[in-house]
């Protein structure tokens, strides 16, 4: 019976960047902290590293020659995952809110459903109505197109329309995203 290698789960992680001995390049431009930036060979900064108690990690390896700096790898990594989290934090997260519509949604019933989609887009969600066909309603299909586009001309000055209303099964639907802040460019 043949060994099999080991499962995907049992890999250790690849470390993102080189550091020290693996660094396979001759010559690296060094730069870091007390230390004067400049082309050096690789076992010179190799022991400049080790003398000051530190790690050589190579930040920039397309580079010609790539780039090593002479850091303590541990902190250097929490400080890379602190720059991502800020980042992942600092992206904005898209949330879609759904308004469901019948082909013979009452006045009443239109304006309430409306203060909720204005309430969406004024918080800065867009805002995905459909109307939704049961049955024999599919035959209505220029009732569904009208409250859909009454609905979005009611919107126009929270949200402009994003896509205009297309039939998709037996749902008919647009997509509002908020208008940007008066005053932001």
């Amino acid at each position: 019976m043949a060994l099999r290698p080991p499962s995907g789960r049992m890999r250790i992680p690849e470390e993102p960047y080189k550091i020290n001995e693996r660094i396979t390049a001759k010559e690296v431009r060094l730069v870091g902290e007390n230390i004067e930036p400049g082309i050096v060979d690789i076992n010179t900064a190799r022991a400049l590293a080790k003398a000051q108690g530190l790690d050589l990690v190579e930040i920039a390896p397309t580079a010609v020659p790539p780039v090593c700096k002479v850091v303590d790898y541990s902190k250097f990594k929490y400080e890379q995952k602190k720059k991502q989290k800020e980042i992942k934090a600092k992206a904005q997260k898209v949330v879609i809110k759904e308004i469901r519509f019948g082909p013979n949604t009452d006045d009443h019933d239109f304006d309430f459903k409306l203060k909720h989609a204005t309430n969406f887009l004024k918080e800065g969600s867009k805002v995905k109505a459909y109307v939704h066909f049961v049955g024999r309603t599919i035959v209505f299909k220029e009732r569904g197109v009208n409250l859909l586009k009454k609905f979005s001309e009611a919107l126009s000055e929270y949200g402009k329309l994003e896509m205009e209303p297309k039939l998709e099964g037996k749902r008919m639907t647009i997509i509002l995203a908020p208008a940007p802040a008066k005053g932001a460019k």
